[in-house]
């Protein structure tokens, strides 16, 4: 996408990109997909000015789905010359090359769907959203209705459906159910959400406040780190006093008392 908007046939301008990974479906099925936030515009080459994009639209998806699936597969072949790739079960013999190259090549003739669209509620509506699936795992509580001998039952949508028919129930076994769920677990340290271009961390700063320059926008407050810090450590629920950290701990290793001074030990002996 940064390719494609600093293209002067498309955009001409350097974009910015927040993007948020999802790994399920409803049914907590593997269904990797990307949401992206994206400015309905850019700063030039230059630097010298905003370049807005088209009414109700950033940029062309055919050209955008055809750039991702070359630069997907080129890196994924990539990955299998490295022996970074793992198969498994009926999978197992596309550890070879040439059939792997043949497994993937009915998937450059396909065209790779990609979905661009202005918000229909506005910008704010999408922040909402995406806000409520930052850090979520792959089922909600509220979502499995019961759980017994015979598997866990719980609730999801078919997208295949329309209205009412949508919502539907299965029951699954509680091995598949951990198997679906343990899909979804990132790897330690793995990032779900990752900025590009204006909003990547090693020059927001400075490209944010050149956008708001260049759009006319009043610079942002004083940050309120200049202030004085607020005090962190919430107020005692009895006194409203003020309360102090006496002793922390690590995760999964239980507090001990503190050790008895020899006085009271020999008190208690005698």
């Amino acid at each position: 996408m940064l390719t494609i908007a600093a293209d002067a046939k498309h955009l001409g301008a350097r974009i910015g990109i927040t993007a948020v990974l999802h790994t399920w479906g409803s049914a907590m099925t593997h269904h990797p997909h990307v949401h992206m936030i994206v400015p309905g515009g850019g700063i030039a080459a230059s630097g010298r000015r905003w370049i807005s994009s088209r009414p109700a639209f950033l940029l062309p998806v055919r050209v955008l789905g055809a750039l991702f699936r070359r630069l997907f597969l080129t890196r994924l072949i990539q990955l299998h010359q490295a022996d970074k790739l793992a198969f498994f079960g009926s999978l197992a013999p596309l550890t070879e090359r040439r059939a792997f190259l043949r497994h993937i090549a009915p998937v450059r003739k396909k065209r790779w769907v990609v979905y661009a669209k202005p918000p229909f509620a506005g910008p704010e509506a999408v922040l909402a959203y995406l806000s409520r699936y930052t850090h979520r795992v792959a089922i909600s509580n509220r979502r499995i209705l019961a759980f017994d001998k015979t598997g866990v039952t719980l609730r999801y949508k078919d997208y295949r459906k329309d209205g009412a028919d949508r919502q539907r129930v299965m029951t699954i076994s509680a091995d598949e159910f951990i198997r679906r769920f343990l899909l979804h677990v990132l790897p330690r340290g793995f990032h779900r959400i990752r900025h590009y271009g204006l909003l990547a961390s090693s020059a927001r700063k400075a490209s944010l406040a050149l956008a708001r320059e260049l759009l006319h926008f009043p610079p942002n407050p004083e940050d309120p780190a200049t202030e004085d810090p607020v005090d962190p450590r919430p107020p005692c629920p009895c006194c409203g006093g003020q309360m102090i950290v006496i002793e922390t701990f690590e995760r999964w290793r239980q507090p001990r008392a503190p050790p008895m001074a020899v006085l009271s030990i020999r008190e208690l002996v005698s």
